[in-house]
């Protein structure tokens, strides 16, 4: 054997290698291509289903916004009314009650009044041997109006 022999059974046994691997690299592509196809078609399967569950549901939700959209319009009216009710009783009721209050409130002081001792009479208030001054009434303008 000669030396360009040698060469050309490497040359061939490289070629060979070289083939073989890649049919095993193109073997190892056709099982991943038909395991991907089948993937892609079970998810297909498993989607439409889901898709059509998902339709429904947001033709549920939609269905029960609008009723709650009506029950929402039917409370502003039910608060409007409520609203205006309360007013013209206010209005109707009001006035004569503060008025009613006003005079039991006259009339409990007047008796109140009648029953009390005069101020000259009640004894003085102490704390610990010390004699308190009286209660101001009027508030600050009887404080001017001494002067």
């Amino acid at each position: 054997m000669s030396g360009g022999e040698v060469a050309g059974i490497l040359v061939a046994v490289f070629w060979a290698i070289l083939v073989s691997f890649l049919a095993l690299v193109l073997v190892r592509l056709a099982q991943t291509l038909k395991a991907t196809t089948k993937m892609v078609a079970e998810v297909s399967e498993q989607a439409v289903p889901l898709l059509a569950d998902a339709s429904a549901t947001v033709r549920s939700a939609h269905t029960q916004l609008a009723r709650v959209d009506a029950i929402a319009a039917d409370v502003q009216e039910v608060t409007a009314n409520a609203s205006a009710l309360s007013s013209t009783v206010s209005s109707a009721f009001g006035g004569p009650l503060v008025k009613v209050a006003a005079f039991g409130y006259g009339v409990r002081r007047a008796i109140g009044k009648k029953g009390a001792p005069a101020p000259a009479e009640r004894a003085p208030r102490t704390v610990v041997g010390r004699t308190l001054p009286g209660a101001r009434r009027g508030g600050r303008r009887n404080r001017r109006s001494k002067d």
